[in-house]
């Protein structure tokens, strides 16, 4: 998938956090027999229950920001002032390119996330935003093959007309993962759709989402947090009905 004049497309290394997301828990999964095995982790984390606050936040920054690196950088407060009105921005919809709020300084939400922290953990959003989300109701109703075959074509969709879409990752009745990702790109072939995402858990590089045609399944593989396997996948900050 290639962007148009109109949807830039998303650079991982220039439109990502540079900070982690944290764990309360870690977990060590056992390739030979399956298991996982989870432990607090030490020292505890401080920003944490926030994955759906940053998967926003990095739609609005690519949909809303204009980043200037050839112009001055500027003093904390006007950063924090503009960091807001971004923030206070409705993520389902798109910003004109003329209104975009220019951030000088930086080449990107990375290095703009490098050097301002703090600021930006404090005014992105608190840890309730990540439970209080209207579509989350829908995790409790069975999550069939065919609504999922229905998904990832919407999917696709989102990615050509908005150049992101966000994605609610989840098992249910048993939450064994209850994460957000955003998807930024993606490849076809007869088989399946690997979907090219960021992960606010692991920013030093890049994840795959893949559904598979035959089983009409979402899989996401093991990393620090999830055992891998099957799971389900719902959009979420997009347009209405499904």
């Amino acid at each position: 998938m290639t962007a148009s004049v109109e949807n830039p497309r998303f650079q991982f290394e220039g439109d990502t956090f540079a900070f982690a997301h944290e764990l309360v828990w870690k977990y060590h999964f056992d390739p030979v027999t399956g298991a996982m095995t989870t432990y607090k982790a030490e020292p505890p984390p401080t920003y944490y229950h926030r994955c759906f606050v940053l998967v926003r936040a990095t739609r609005l920054f690519f949909d809303y920001a204009r980043f200037a690196s050839e112009l001055p950088p500027v003093d904390g407060e006007t950063y924090r002032a503009l960091v807001r009105k971004i923030i206070a921005s409705d993520p389902r919809r798109k910003c004109a390119e003329a209104k975009r709020i220019v951030i000088p300084g930086f080449d990107g939400l990375r290095s703009f996330s490098q050097a301002h922290e703090s600021l930006l953990k404090a005014e992105c959003g608190a840890a309730w935003e990540s439970y209080f989300l209207r579509s989350h109701w829908r995790m409790i109703f069975r999550i069939s093959g065919g609504f999922q075959k229905k998904m990832a074509e919407k999917l696709k969709r989102s990615l050509q007309q908005r150049g992101v879409s966000l994605v609610h990752l989840f098992r249910f009745p048993r939450i064994t993962i209850n994460h957000g990702i955003v998807l930024y790109g993606f490849t076809e072939s007869e088989s399946q759709i690997e979907f090219e995402a960021y992960d606010p858990n692991i920013p030093a590089h890049s994840v795959k989402l893949v559904y598979e045609n035959n089983r009409r399944e979402f899989i996401f593989a093991p990393n620090c947090y999830w055992g891998g396997g099957g799971l389900s996948v719902m959009e979420i900050y997009c347009d209405w009905p499904y």
